[in-house]
């Protein structure tokens, strides 16, 4: 017989819960007794030894966030469960087999920047389409997704990186909307997107050399500081865009 769901109690869900950064915070969330269960959506499983650690507490359910079925599926077995009052997403896409950073315009190239937005921004907002529902109308509660300073466009004075820049700065917009929408329903609920610093991962591994020292922070810190500035939010704080320490960035 399936679990009823329990009105009162809180759920962490953590979206794209087996990348670097994603993985540090389901094991950060998984200790903290504030939250009854933590959901973890990947398309692969967690890693064995990390699962069996979290025992009960922890929940992977299978999803991709390009695929709408999966994502609805995967609403339903969360609302089976309880209520969520904390969705982080953690995905997102710099380099991989045929994409890199474009530094020039003249790189720029049809298939990696669809590839790049896709991912980075589409993917980001259907989760929040079909998750956001799940979250309760009386209590305080919080979206992030993770995005980067380099998708700031007032803070943009480098140049090059058009794709992932450009995907960056759309998931904000996206986030930035929904907060909007979000609030009429829901006026506890808080929507922000998250700059996590430059976390030695394997997203960011080709682009580490020259990171002042001390500014390259591991998942486990990382994951540490989000979680400091996600307790920190107050309603006032929807639709924000925030640093790793708290400071907000410009759009």
């Amino acid at each position: 017989m399936a679990e009823a769901p329990d009105p009162c109690g809180r759920l962490a869900v953590v979206v794209g819960g087996t990348g670097g950064v994603g993985a540090a915070l389901a094991a950060a969330l998984v200790g903290d007794p504030a939250h009854d269960r933590v959901i973890v959506l990947s398309r692969r499983p967690p890693a064995e030894a990390a699962a069996a650690e979290a025992g009960a507490r922890l929940v992977w359910i299978a999803a991709d966030i390009l695929d709408e079925a999966s994502l609805a599926e995967a609403a339903r077995q969360i609302g089976a469960l309880g209520v969520p009052t904390l969705i982080l997403i953690a995905t997102g896409l710099l380099h991989g087999d045929g994409l890199a950073p474009e530094k020039s315009l003249r790189n720029l190239n049809s298939e990696a920047l669809t590839r790049v937005l896709q991912v980075n921004a589409v993917g980001p907002a259907l989760v929040a389409k079909h998750l956001l529902p799940l979250t309760p109308r009386d209590r305080p509660s919080v979206l992030a997704a993770l995005s980067a300073r380099v998708g700031s466009i007032g803070d943009n004075q480098l140049g090059g990186w058009y794709g992932y820049r450009a995907s960056k700065a759309a998931l904000n917009m996206l986030i930035r909307t929904l907060a909007v929408e979000h609030r009429r329903t829901r006026p506890l609920g808080v929507c922000v997107v998250l700059h996590p610093g430059t976390v030695a991962t394997a997203l960011s591994a080709p682009f580490q050399t020259g990171v002042p020292d001390g500014k390259l922070f591991t998942p486990v810190q990382s994951a540490a500081a989000l979680l400091a500035v996600v307790a920190g939010l107050g309603p006032e704080a929807n639709g924000g865009f925030y640093a790793w320490d708290g400071s907000p960035i410009a759009w």
